[in-house]
């Protein structure tokens, strides 16, 4: 699983202005089931996106699609981790410690 952090490098305004693009491509990943979560952070200097994902490598270049990163908006920090313990929810997402 994958915490992805997203950083604005731009004035809100510009994130405003492609707020819906970005909605659009949340959408797409969210109906593909690779997003859990999402949403802003308090204060408004970005976002976080619960993931799930192939490897790395994959949700990296996930990441590089959202129109904010290809306009240059936002810089992304991925995290990933081994959900080991979950909600009910998210008992499909449960992952093992390596043997």
């Amino acid at each position: 699983m994958f915490v992805l952090e997203l950083t604005y490098t731009a004035p809100l305004d510009r994130i405003e202005a492609l707020l819906p693009a970005h909605v659009e491509w949340l959408g797409r990943h969210y109906e593909a089931g690779t997003f859990l979560a999402s949403g802003r952070k308090v204060p408004r200097d970005g976002g976080v996106i619960l993931a799930v994902g192939e490897d790395r490598t994959a949700v990296e270049a996930l990441v590089r699609t959202d129109p904010f990163v290809v306009e240059g908006l936002t810089e992304y920090r991925v995290t990933e981790f081994l959900a080991t313990t979950v909600a009910p929810v998210l008992e499909p997402h449960r992952q093992q410690l390596p043997a």
